[in-house]
């Protein structure tokens, strides 16, 4: 029980950061593209790679941080269902180009920011 209630916490951290984050980008950037969602996932991808080696690989810390952070906060905090809906959104209205530009960059940038995470892991 005191893990579950560990998670829903590090969970309602990452879902307040996401809403926080994604907000501020979207005011910079403006909402013609999914930039904020963008962000989060990209910021998330890349700290679940860097968390990953630090925190299982290394073991760092204990099992119950890694719950918080890793399944609590950063599962809160990317939005995969939310780029889901985005990308469906800006299909179902013509936007096409902007649909495939959403995907291929939110595969191809998180894949790497994860990769990077990992390798920045492995050196510290």
């Amino acid at each position: 029980m005191q893990q579950l209630l560990a998670i829903a916490g590090g969970g309602a951290l990452g879902a307040v950061m996401r809403f926080l984050v994604s907000s501020g980008v979207y005011r910079v950037l403006g909402k013609e593209f999914p930039y904020g969602t963008l962000t989060v996932n990209l910021l998330g991808s890349f700290f679940m790679g860097l968390c990953f080696i630090l925190m299982v690989e290394r073991n760092l810390v204990s099992m119950e941080w890694r719950s918080i952070i890793m399944v609590g906060f950063l599962g809160a905090f990317t939005t995969f269902s939310t780029f889901s809906m985005e990308t469906l959104s800006l299909l179902e209205s013509g936007e096409l180009t902007r649909a495939l530009l959403n995907i291929l960059l939110s595969v191809t940038l998180c894949l790497v920011a994860t990769w990077i995470g990992l390798t920045i892991g492995r050196q510290i």
